[in-house]
């Protein structure tokens, strides 16, 4: 049997210290390019591949991290695990990832089997308390740097990565406001979660500053109640001729229920939706969303928890950091759009 290559091996063949190669390994950026390039090249033409086991126990670090979001069929999650996890990997980290379904139960109990995994670290988008306090609040929890994405858990030291949501759901129902639209339907989740409750207010707001009545109708994530939501809100005596949703699930579930109705927006009724989505510009028209910033969101979120990971005098005091969102205008509000 072949003998494995040790990290010596490669050191000796990029022409290197062992000490530049563990640099080039763990991504440091005290490497040349020059130099980083004949560690790699060594490192293929001998297979070498490092023991991570032993590296760990030498370290006393997993060099995993845990990711714990709600669900991973809504877009706008996935995409922000994908980025994370890609940061991971450029700090040699592995990710554990899990999700919640919107259960504080449920989460506390995957937060805690990554916490016997001995994960350094945890991002999570946190579901909301049913007992007014987030179960992560628990001390086993406290030695763990946690990163609240999305969503900031209350009454916490930890870190948040948010976006615009209130002044996002404005900006959206601004638009519509803007090409004439008066009787404008809000469609939304529970207002449970901090986003939903931040876009409704939004959207209030914007409708009361112009002296009109709000109208909002709260569905579930199921399809079935969205139809149900969509047929009573056209159906009413002023029934909207526009309609604001509050994220991408409710977006499409809504489309979907309104070509269920013959209903083709901007025909019969203009759309806006918070969250952009991948099929959103191929659809036509396509649909003018509030697009919010979700890989440099994920970033943003693994760069503060590597920060954490790395500082020394472990400060306990977070820093909430609100990104902004903007206005993607496409045909689904009935705007004309130049192509060019």
């Amino acid at each position: 049997m072949a003998k494995s290559a040790r990290m010596i091996d490669v050191a000796k063949l990029a022409g290197v210290s062992i000490m530049t190669v563990s640099r080039v390994l763990n991504g440091s950026a005290n490497v040349t390019d020059g130099l980083r390039d004949k560690v790699f090249a060594a490192i293929e033409h001998l297979s070498y591949q490092r023991n991570e086991v032993a590296r760990s126990l030498r370290e006393q670090r997993s060099r995993q991290i845990g990711i714990l979001v709600p669900y991973l069929f809504d877009p706008f999650f996935a995409s922000c695990a994908h980025v994370i996890s890609t940061v991971a990997r450029q700090h040699a980290y592995s990710v554990v990832l899990s999700t919640s379904n919107e259960d504080p139960q449920t989460e506390y109990e995957e937060a805690s089997r990554m916490l016997r995994r001995n994960v350094e670290g945890l991002i999570v988008i946190p579901s909301h308390p049913q007992t007014g306090q987030s179960p992560l609040l628990a001390d086993k929890f406290k030695s763990m740097p946690i990163v609240a994405l999305d969503r900031p858990i209350e009454g916490s030291g930890f870190d948040s990565l948010l976006v615009e949501n209130q002044r996002g759901a404005a900006l959206g129902t601004e638009h519509l406001l803007s090409l004439g639209h008066k009787r404008i339907a809000y469609i939304g989740l529970s207002d449970d979660l901090y986003t939903m409750c931040m876009r409704h207010r939004g959207y209030n707001l914007a409708m009361e500053a112009v002296g009109l009545k709000p109208v909002a109708a709260i569905c579930s994530s199921a399809l079935d109640d969205a139809l149900v939501k969509v047929r009573e809100l056209l159906s009413s005596k002023r029934k909207p001729t526009a309609l604001f949703c509050a994220n991408n699930l409710t977006t499409r579930h809504v489309l979907h229920s309104l070509q269920t109705l013959g209903i083709y927006p901007p025909n019969g009724v203009a759309l806006v939706g918070f969250d952009d989505f991948e099929t959103a510009d191929l659809l036509r028209p396509g649909i003018t969303v509030v697009r919010q910033p979700s890989e440099l969101l994920g970033r943003t979120a693994a760069d503060v928890l590597f920060k954490r990971l790395g500082d020394s005098r472990k400060t306990k005091t977070g820093k909430s950091t609100v990104l902004p969102v903007e206005l993607i205008v496409r045909g689904s509000c009935g705007a004309r759009i130049r192509h060019k």
